[in-house]
């Protein structure tokens, strides 16, 4: 959809329900000539901004829709979030739920509209696109753009990062999603690592019914062992419980584990099997048939493809010894049930590019890098 480069764009804020109904529907509309794109589920991305989601308790956000000819070519999100200035980073904003069609002026317009809302709220640096944390998705794809999206994963055109980046932004962040097979030969090295470890390292799995009352323990665990990573910002008590509750559904006896060291909790791992992969043609609708497919295919163990989204070990233990066996063994425990499911494919992401320690683990069982992610910054002038 290119061209039209000087055609006149109108910008409206989202406010009406008319109007959030076609926010949520654009990206269907732009993709509907792609093979990998996947359309994600209604519901969830209505909830994303339902007031009641726990991210609007210590954030506020806006939303435009971009116009031409009486017809939507493009939106956008502008974010400000209280906990970015808790973790030192005031003047902190973000841009998210970027579409659009390739033309120079939609996303010259969106930016710009994006920008003075940020700008009247004393943001002075932009980063993104979150979806709207960076707890969420986030970033743009600008490598493997043949692989369909795994779940909670972004997937953009290609012309995006070129639009982005003419109107000023720079890469402040490279992310990765590596996939492999779950059936690999463990590394001599490693098999020799937890024979180690094994009178002092206990890995319990975590049932369905359980998850809400191990939730807390694994938040506390995640947001210590990324606190010091790239534009960090803790889950909320809510928002981990909110997240959980998304995940629960999907949840498969062994997808879950926990990892003890000499009785300490030490590290935790959620694998899910790849929802994108079982709605894909579903529309994103749930209802009247949508839900019951579903819950069929989920019951049937129908998904070839699963997804690592959460995975922590405590600081005490990172960069040591102890710290990769703790890694290595939940990833093994949880690959052994992934494979008694009949899961072909696993991705672990995403992965900051600057994270040696964690690349060379899982390179070390056989995974490659299939997609590259950027996220963006910009300083912005008062």
């Amino acid at each position: 959809m290119r061209g039209g480069e000087n055609r006149g764009v109108e910008i409206h804020p989202v406010k009406t329900r008319k109007q959030w109904k076609c926010f949520h529907a654009l990206p269907r509309r732009l993709y509907s000539g792609s093979s990998e794109w996947i359309q994600p589920l209604r519901l969830q991305t209505r909830q994303t901004w339902a007031p009641r989601h726990p991210f609007f308790k210590h954030s506020s956000a806006a939303a435009w829709l971009a116009w031409r000819d009486g017809e939507p070519v493009g939106r956008i999100s502008a974010q400000v979030d209280a906990l970015d200035a808790e973790c030192g980073r005031s003047g902190a904003g973000h841009f998210g739920q970027l579409e659009g069609v390739d033309d120079s002026s939609v996303f010259r317009s969106l930016v710009a509209a994006a920008e003075r809302w940020l700008i009247e709220r004393g943001v002075t640096e932009v980063t993104g696109p979150f979806d709207l944390s960076i707890n969420q998705q986030c970033g743009l794809l600008v490598d493997g753009f043949e692989h369909p999206p795994m779940m909670m994963m972004t997937y953009n055109p290609p012309h995006y990062p070129r639009r982005i980046e003419a109107l000023g932004f720079e890469p402040a962040a490279e992310t990765l999603a590596y996939r492999g097979s779950p059936r690999y030969q463990l590394p001599v090295r490693v098999a020799r690592l937890l024979s180690r470890m094994q009178d002092r390292l206990e890995i319990r799995p975590v049932a369905r019914a359980e998850l809400e009352s191990h939730a807390e323990s694994m938040r506390l665990i995640f947001n210590a062992a990324w606190s010091d990573n790239w534009g960090f910002v803790p889950f909320t008590e809510d928002e981990f419980a909110h997240a959980i509750g998304e995940m629960k559904f999907l949840i498969r006896p062994g997808y879950v584990n926990l990892a003890e060291v000499d009785g300490e909790l030490a590290g935790f791992i959620v694998v899910l099997p790849d929802l994108n992969e079982l709605i894909s043609d579903l529309d994103g609708r749930l209802f009247p048939f949508g839900g019951p497919r579903l819950l069929w295919r989920l019951a049937r163990r129908r998904s070839r493809r699963a997804r690592i989204p959460l995975m922590g070990v405590v600081p005490e233990y990172q960069q040591s010894f102890v710290g990769a066996a703790v890694s290595y063994a939940l990833i093994e425990a949880a690959r052994h049930s992934i494979v008694r499911d009949g899961i072909e494919i696993t991705e672990q992401s995403w992965i900051l590019a600057n994270n040696q320690g964690m690349r060379s683990m899982v390179e070390s069982i056989g995974m490659e890098v299939a997609q590259r992610f950027c996220i963006y910054r910009k300083t912005l002038a008062g």
